[in-house]
């Protein structure tokens, strides 16, 4: 549609609805040790560098949240799915951000 920009970020209190309510698949883009960690229940991981190998896993009729620990390596990864026309948000403030407002048990670093 002309004039309309898809908007490609989600707030993670926003977040927390959508994969409630079944309507996101949400992708961990972070490293193995940080899943370790902490992560969140029934997310699908695939480490950032690891994503154009791992297309054939993604489907393109699906939405998808992309999380990392800050917000800046979904970034990239948002991005970079979106011009391969995957519906995809980056997940503002990432796992991090999650701890804060979602989770306040879970663990940061």
């Amino acid at each position: 549609m002309e004039g309309v920009k898809y908007i490609m970020e989600i707030d993670v209190l926003s977040l927390k609805k959508d994969l409630d309510s079944g309507e996101v698949v949400l992708i961990d883009v972070r490293e193995p040790y940080e899943l370790d960690i902490c992560s969140i229940k029934h997310s699908m991981h695939i480490p950032m560098n690891n994503i154009p190998y791992s297309l054939d896993r993604l489907d393109r009729q699906k939405s998808y949240a992309i999380i990392c620990h800050s917000g800046i390596r979904s970034q990239s990864v948002t991005n970079y799915l979106a011009n391969l026309n995957f519906r995809v948000k980056n997940v503002i403030g990432g796992i991090d951000q999650w701890a804060i407002k979602v989770d306040k048990g879970m663990k940061r670093y």
